[in-house]
């Protein structure tokens, strides 16, 4: 196999994933949403025909449990590395050294992606060196090379609305010219929460565990508005049901894990 995508995913401890949604969400809900993220992804990624599905796992004690909610098509790497663009450099150049010859890398904060833009990245590095799938924040949500090149992961303004344009302008300087997929959403706000389960309301492909999770736990506040007018401190968790099966400790492994 010459493709490897893999998934950047960390293990989803309350008060370490989707922070940025609390408030209005508590640390453990947040936790419980981003583990019903994670486990779409690595549904949609494993059910990828030719490509090799990989997680880049944090921290690097949560080992099994990535075991346990991965199929065994799965290959997992620990993530390495002082920031984001550290960890994604070294988990890049593991893979390339491991003889793959086309590597992506995707992130959890985008389960409702559409499958085909994955397929999609892989067919254009068969004749471009980079590509990009970018987020309307100035983040991207897919980055695919045909080597490593560090200098698209050094001293990026991570968590900024200048990573795409600086990651852009280093593969320019480079001799490198991006391809970009198609633009689609991620999840770091509150407003881009709503944005998803407005959008798990209608058509999509897969999301099946984020979007029971939001239909059952978001949506009967959610469309009021309760996320605005309760301020800071509503815990939305102690007004909805019960969790629909995405707590860290309950995440179900996907579709052929056996």
């Amino acid at each position: 196999m010459t493709n490897a995508l893999f998934v950047m995913a960390k293990d989803p401890r309350a008060g370490h994933v989707k922070t940025r949604l609390c408030p209005p969400l508590d640390p453990e809900m947040a936790a419980r949403l981003y583990g019903c993220f994670l486990g779409d992804v690595l549904d949609m990624v494993g059910a990828l025909p030719g490509v090799d599905p990989v997680v880049a796992f944090t921290p690097r004690e949560a080992e099994a449990e990535f075991r346990e909610v991965s199929s065994s098509r799965f290959l997992l790497v620990a993530q390495e590395g002082a920031d984001l663009g550290a960890r994604l450099e070294n988990t890049f150049r593991v893979l390339f050294s491991r003889g793959y010859e086309r590597v992506a890398a995707v992130s959890t904060d985008s389960p409702d992606l559409p499958p085909k833009y994955l397929l999609e990245a892989f067919d254009r590095l068969q004749n471009h060196p980079v590509v990009l799938g970018p987020c309307p924040d100035g983040g991207y949500y897919l980055i695919g090379l045909t080597k490593l090149v560090p200098d698209l992961f050094r001293n990026i303004p991570w968590s900024t609305d200048r990573v795409l344009t600086e990651t852009d302008r280093r593969a320019g300087q480079l001799g490198l010219s991006p391809s970009y997929l198609p633009e689609w959403p991620d999840v770091d706000t509150a407003e881009d929460l709503d944005l998803l389960v407005n959008r798990l309301r209608g058509p999509h492909e897969g999301a099946e565990r984020t979007s029971a999770f939001c239909r059952q736990e978001l949506s009967p506040v959610w469309s009021l508005g309760l996320h605005r007018v309760c301020g800071p401190s509503v815990q939305l968790r102690s007004l909805l049901p019960e969790d629909v099966g995405c707590h860290p400790s309950r995440l179900p492994a996907p579709p052929g894990s056996n």
